[in-house]
């Protein structure tokens, strides 16, 4: 999941960022920035949504949906290879961005020197080094391929300069935080599905099956969901450490609902990997008892809503998907 991606690269990032002495706030603009990056490699699932087309049920559509998706997914963006070379091309990118900056007291027009920008050498080493992999996956993968690529460019690029924009991060900033997001991924993949095209487009596999935590499919599923769920946990720890927040202090006790989705080890059919859909969407429903009153608030009135809300819904929800996930395994394990 795309999320869990992008939350284990933003603590990871914003946490060391503090421990080596970063302001609260610098560690923040760069965990976002690695986290937005590391979420990127998932935009080649766009393709997936034609899979709906022909889909007659709910399972058959999440099932024709997954199918689409992985003609190309965990393969051209999930690459170590691509990962660095797109890295590299964003660090040219935005150092002909700040060279742009620089030169804004030169009495250019706006529209001239973003011209200039675009046509000095390091932003048209970026633009090639980019259009050169678009081209390759075209020539690999075919013309989805390439449209992925692009995808994944354009994806890349925009969050650089929202980085470089709203979080003042520099070239090196950008290119550090791109590659722990770009190479961190691939990596979060090999518990899940088919693992990813790591070397791509080279035909070499760096790893050709993926990791099993235990024999049995079904505690093998649980066991990677959990996985996620720490990831979650410790970004939201981090981010609350960054805020000066308590974590505890945001867990309504309605979180312990989620002990009720331990009834459903006796409707649900076990789940694995490959079957994972009815287990996965409804143990995440659970999480509504943390929103659920946030819906009502804002029903009665929008001023009613702040930053405390929100983070209290997504502790409370996570915290009842944790439970819920908890008490499903003990049934499990007991039937």
């Amino acid at each position: 999941m795309f999320v869990g991606h992008a939350l284990g690269a933003f603590a990871t990032v914003a946490g060391g960022a503090r421990l080596v002495g970063c302001s609260r706030g610098r560690s923040l603009a760069l965990g976002a920035s690695a986290g937005a990056f590391a979420a990127a490699p998932d935009v080649d699932i766009l393709y997936a949504p034609v899979g709906l087309a022909e889909a007659s049920g709910v399972a058959d559509a999440a099932e024709s949906f997954w199918s689409a998706g992985n003609l190309v997914h965990r393969a051209v963006t999930h690459s170590l290879v691509v990962g660095t070379v797109v890295a590299v091309a964003l660090w040219f990118w935005t150092r002909a961005r700040s060279g742009e900056t620089s030169d804004r007291s030169d009495g250019s027009l706006p529209n001239i020197r973003r011209l200039r920008s675009l046509l000095n050498a390091e932003s048209g080493g970026a633009l090639l080094a980019l259009g050169g992999l678009v081209a390759v996956a075209g020539v690999v993968s075919g013309p989805l391929g390439a449209l992925v690529m692009t995808a994944f460019a354009l994806t890349s690029l925009a969050i650089a300069e929202l980085g470089a924009h709203y979080g003042d991060l520099g070239p090196k900033a950008i290119l550090v935080t791109a590659l722990i997001g770009f190479i961190s991924h691939p990596f979060g993949d090999l518990f899940t599905g088919e693992p990813p095209h790591m070397l791509y487009p080279f035909a070499t596999r760096l790893v050709s099956e993926r990791i099993v935590l235990t024999a049995d499919p079904t505690l093998h599923l649980l066991g990677s969901f959990w996985l996620e769920l720490l990831t979650i946990w410790l970004a939201a720890i981090v981010y609350c450490e960054l805020t000066d927040r308590s974590p505890t202090s945001y867990i309504h006790g309605r979180a312990t609902l989620g002990v009720a989705y331990a009834v459903a080890a006796l409707a649900v059919p076990a789940p694995t990997v490959d079957s994972s859909y009815e287990f996965v969407f409804s143990v995440l429903a659970v999480g509504a008892v943390g929103p659920a009153p946030l819906v009502r608030r804002l029903r009665r009135s929008r001023r009613a809503i702040d930053a405390e809300n929100v983070l209290t819904a997504a502790l409370t929800g996570l915290a009842a998907v944790t439970l819920a996930s908890i008490a499903y395994a003990a049934v499990y394990l007991v039937l």
